[in-house]
């Protein structure tokens, strides 16, 4: 016991002073992609060479980058031989809608925060089921690191519960398989109003890698409303960790701010 404490001890604090202290990636990590329209000469091309839908066409023929539909993958960026789309090391990427993620607006300001009655419910404490939903277990192992001695997701109040009864809203993972269609619905059913749906990943954003297999439903049913997107395949965990507080009003002009006043949210339902 004694050598196990002195080691702990040796060791100091690993959880990372997030969102205050800076953040720093490996240099494979791929952030958020952009696009430089000066070196764009012909995107059709580019569109037959993209393994995704990242590349989108507007109404006027003009290009932009779908992130939500983006699998990260470096074959996305060399679909453009002229380097008009790359990879930045930026890890805030979610959105409070589904355009958010198609738009050219700054990383911070793509999440805005919930309004106070929501903040004062869902602000203190904040519990959450996660779904599976016909995922290849990458996003959930992200999820899953949230909770380690590094992220430690619980200090800010929020954490995974096993009964959507007593979650404030749901994660859905995967890109909601034939097979897991109704356990999507019956978990977001179950879990009490006022609840969150927070989609994680290229999958249940919009299929991911499996959009338009008859086995799948391309993401999230369109009937559930989403309340936050996080993008990635799979997301860092602090994707998603800056996403949610965002979306709790605990982050503000890039600072980390006090839990929003009121009750504590729904954990004593």
């Amino acid at each position: 016991m004694l050598r196990f404490i002195r080691t702990r001890l040796q060791q100091g604090v690993r959880t990372a002073d997030y969102p205050r202290g800076p953040v720093s990636f490996p240099e494979r990590f791929r952030g958020r992609p952009v696009f430089d329209a000066a070196r764009c000469e012909n995107c059709r091309d580019c569109l037959a060479r993209m393994p995704s839908e990242l590349l989108v066409i507007g109404g006027e023929g003009r290009p932009r980058l779908d992130v939500g539909a983006s699998l990260f993958a470096p074959e996305e960026a060399e679909a453009c031989p002229h380097g008009a789309i790359r990879f930045t090391a930026e890890h805030r990427m979610a959105s409070t809608t589904r355009e958010g993620l198609e738009s050219a607006a700054e990383p911070a300001a793509l999440v805005r925060a919930l309004d106070r009655k929501a903040r004062g419910l869902f602000g203190r404490s904040l519990r959450l089921r996660s779904v599976s939903a016909g995922s290849c277990n990458g996003c959930e192992a992200e999820l899953a690191a949230l909770g380690n001695v590094v992220f430690d997701m619980a200090r800010f109040g929020v954490q995974f519960v096993a009964s959507p009864r007593h979650a404030d809203g749901i994660v859905i993972t995967g890109a909601v398989s034939a097979n897991m269609r109704e356990a999507v619905y019956r978990t977001w059913e179950a879990t009490p109003d006022p609840k969150l749906v927070i989609a994680v990943g290229a999958c249940a954003i919009n299929g991911g890698p499996f959009r338009g297999s008859p086995a799948v439903a391309n993401g999230v049913p369109a009937d559930i409303p989403v309340d936050l997107w996080v993008p990635g395949c799979p997301p860092h965990p602090l994707t998603v960790l800056d996403g949610l507080l965002r979306l709790l009003g605990r982050i503000e002009n890039g600072r980390r701010e006090h839990a929003a006043s009121g009750p504590t949210a729904g954990t004593s339902r």
